[in-house]
């Protein structure tokens, strides 16, 4: 379970995050949308300790993420393309990721193995370095080095970003086999409202840093969501 608590972070007086209890239960696929600026960055970044909190904390499975690092071995994440080593090829990342979570390169071949249709024919075997793959293709390398591991937590910013329709197809049903099937906790971020009512079984809009609506995602979410950010235009 990740549990936040008085979680608050502040940037030259400004607050940008603020968020008093929020728990997600182990094995939920959790979504999080909100305007540019909601703090939904803000937030993951906390998650990785990337940034310390101005008040109060997370607990990544009873361990306090911002004062220890024995979160680190069940967590994973891609948030965007610095997480990856651009002069590294696909594999060669694939691998030194493997290594760093305890992984034989026989491991990490195996679950690539399962990944072929989502690669495309794009990723391996391309004699190309990260950095010079397109962002789509970039992004997909960053979210299955993420599962190397069996990690119990995955955390993805943006996932759907520059991906092609096909390729977001097969994004949706690779998180909703981790949270279903394999009983991993998954935190997504995003803008596409559609996307993300497809595939988290709850979701929390983030407005001003607050959590403004915590939903459990049904037939009339979408429409709820859209409702809101309409009347957010017309504000």
């Amino acid at each position: 379970m990740i549990t936040t608590s008085n979680l608050s972070k502040t940037y030259n007086d400004v607050t940008v995050l603020n968020i008093e209890n929020l728990e997600i239960p182990k094995g939920q696929s959790f979504g999080l949308v909100g305007n540019n600026g909601a703090g939904k960055t803000t937030y993951f970044s906390l998650l990785l300790d990337l940034i310390q909190p101005s008040t109060g904390h997370i607990e990544n499975n009873g361990v306090l993420v911002h004062e220890s690092e024995d979160w680190k071995p069940f967590t994973a994440s891609f948030v965007d393309e610095s997480f990856l080593i651009g002069y590294l090829t696909a594999e060669e990342y694939f691998y030194f990721i493997g290594e760093l979570r305890g992984q034989k390169p026989s491991d990490v071949d195996a679950l690539l193995a399962q990944f072929e249709d989502f690669f495309h024919g794009e990723i391996l075997g391309q004699k190309k370095y990260l950095r010079d793959l397109s962002k789509g293709n970039q992004k997909k390398a960053g979210i299955v080095a993420a599962l190397i591991g069996n990690p119990e937590v995955i955390i993805l910013d943006e996932p759907f970003a520059n991906l092609d329709p096909t390729t977001q197809i097969r994004l949706k049903g690779i998180v909703k086999n981790l949270a279903e099937k394999q009983g991993v906790t998954v935190l997504i971020s995003s803008h596409d409202l559609m996307h993300v009512t497809d595939v988290c079984e709850r979701i929390v809009v983030l407005e001003k840093g607050e959590v403004v609506k915590d939903l459990e995602t049904s037939e009339a979410t979408l429409k709820e969501l859209e409702a809101h950010f309409s009347q957010e235009a017309e504000v």
